[in-house]
């Protein structure tokens, strides 16, 4: 009797603490943004208020399971929209494990033509998969309903198939809104697509601005980030020979009054968010 009074003692135990992490990794009705410490790549996870769940990028190797496992709600076992930027390593690797092991809702990509592995392991779990896939233009959106809007801003028009000399530059750029809320995210994209995006007279204004391709000198321009006017600048980056971020760019993200983070030095960065 004293075994059995025990063991569910030690089960309620248990209990308690299974739902205290799985409480304490849900949103709470807000949105809140994660810039996952995943070395030198990119992967961003955005909780909305009523934990949906978007990954954009999965960043090199398997750093990400990692990640995630520390940030989603215990029983989370699937991803309601993930985004591929663009298929280089630094992005699409983690990827790879991401899709092997979650269920995918609905994925977002370019559809560039790319000769990597990592690229055609990923595509080929999305079909086994049986995701939802949509190819990026300027008026593929999603529309959550609880007030979260992904808005693609470029590619402008569907580049499915096309191949691109700097693949940098067929990075989707989105600007994710709640309330009155933004954040941008560019991908790796150059000064080059900078400069369309302001040509083509888009709202860019965001409060939260990941620096694109890691705080690289040939992205990241001042016009630019003057018009996006970001009270944050997050730098998602880890141990590089490139010289990632430049004194180029940090200078830049002074320049505009933003607070900078970088997840080499400060790890995971969390930015939460109430409409």
């Amino acid at each position: 009797m004293k075994n059995l009074k025990r063991f569910f003692v030690f089960f309620l135990l248990i209990s308690c603490v299974l739902f205290y992490i799985h409480w304490s990794r849900l949103s709470h009705g807000e949105m809140i943004v994660y810039f996952l410490d995943v070395g030198q790549g990119d992967s961003v996870l955005i909780k909305t208020p009523s934990d949906k769940i978007i990954l954009i990028d999965g960043g090199p190797e398997t750093e990400v399971m990692s990640e995630l496992n520390a940030v989603l709600p215990f029983f989370k076992k699937n991803i309601d929209l993930l985004v591929l930027t663009h298929p280089h390593d630094d992005h699409i690797q983690g990827l790879v494990s991401v899709t092997a092991r979650y269920q995918i809702d609905s994925a977002l990509i370019t559809g560039v033509d790319y000769d990597n592995a990592y690229y055609d392991e990923f595509l080929s779990n999305l079909r086994e998969d049986r995701t939802d896939v949509y190819f990026a233009d300027e008026g593929t959106d999603f529309s959550f309903d609880d007030g979260v809007f992904v808005d693609v801003l470029y590619p402008f028009e569907s580049i499915s198939g096309e191949s691109f000399s700097d693949i940098n530059d067929s990075s989707i750029v989105m600007r994710i809104t709640y309330g009155s809320g933004a954040v941008l995210l560019a991908g790796d994209c150059t000064e080059k697509i900078e400069s369309q995006l302001l040509n083509h007279g888009l709202l860019l204004d965001s409060d939260i601005f990941k620096a694109s391709h890691h705080g690289s000198k040939y992205s990241n321009s001042l016009p630019f980030l003057q018009v996006v006017s970001p009270n944050t600048v997050v730098i998602s980056v880890g141990e590089n020979d490139f010289g990632h971020p430049t004194e180029e760019a940090i200078m830049n993200f002074e320049e505009v009054g933003a607070e900078i983070f970088r997840t080499d030095e400060d790890g995971r960065v969390v930015v939460g968010r109430k409409s």
